[in-house]
């Protein structure tokens, strides 16, 4: 008798560093649940109208500056095959015509979890900096974004598959170091280049902080989503100050 399912569990993978046993986490834990979730729902004798699932924007993988709608093919990254089969685990949803929704989330800002709590104790002490050359595509969406972004998906049926839940702005990580020096008023001059990256967290570093996904959320603007905090300046005055 649910009308919604909103399904949005999976091992963070930046939780340690990546090795064949945490890499088949990452993936299980996405797909499995999924699977589960799906195969139950449409076994219901009351399914419910639309099911949401959490999915990546790192389904795209290392685009450079690419402008990357939800059309947009997969990446060749682990983690672009990790989102695809991912999605493809709710298959049996789809093929029951119930709604459904892929959530593909950029880097979710939040000052109390996830990658900008841990780059505030670096940034206030003067310590941040660029990684690698900088110009890599970053897309992100403030935590506070959510539960609006989401509701309107609820109530909007026209949505359904594969949405970028991101703002409309994507920076670079020079931008995004830049900006972030300067709503904590700290100077950012470190730069922590590829190779020292890649030499102390392997494989994870490629995928998750040097590779460029410029992704957009065209479906929400098509649908004339109203973004709360479209612009990174502001929204990380408004989570920090």
């Amino acid at each position: 008798n649910f009308d919604i399912i909103i399904h949005l569990s999976g091992e963070n993978i930046s939780g340690r560093r990546w090795n064949k046993e945490f890499k088949k986490k990452i993936l299980l834990s996405r797909t499995d649940s999924t699977s589960l979730i799906a195969s139950t729902i449409v076994r219901l004798n009351k399914p419910p109208k639309l099911f949401i699932c959490a999915s990546a924007t790192g389904y795209y993988g290392n685009r450079a500056d690419e402008v990357l709608t939800e059309d947009a093919r997969p990446g060749d990254l682990f983690i672009s095959d990790v989102v695809t089969r991912w999605e493809a685990a709710a298959d049996p949803v789809l093929a029951s015509g119930i709604r459904t929704v892929f959530l593909r989330f950029g880097v979710i800002l939040s000052a109390s979890h996830g990658a900008l709590k841990r780059l505030l104790p670096l940034f206030k002490t003067g310590m941040g900096g660029r990684v690698g050359s900088g110009k890599q595509y970053m897309p992100w969406i403030s935590i506070q974004e959510l539960p609006s972004l989401i509701d309107f998906v609820i109530t909007n049926q026209t949505i359904s598959g594969p949405v970028n839940a991101v703002s409309p702005n994507p920076v670079t990580n020079a931008e995004f170091t830049s900006i972030l020096a300067r709503v904590l008023n700290r100077p950012a001059f470190f730069h922590v280049p590829a190779f020292v990256l890649k030499n102390t967290i392997g494989e994870m570093s490629e995928e998750l902080l040097l590779a460029s996904t410029r992704a957009v959320p065209k479906k929400l603007i098509d649908t004339n989503y109203n973004f709360k905090y479209p612009g990174l300046e502001a929204t990380l005055t408004d989570l920090l100050m």
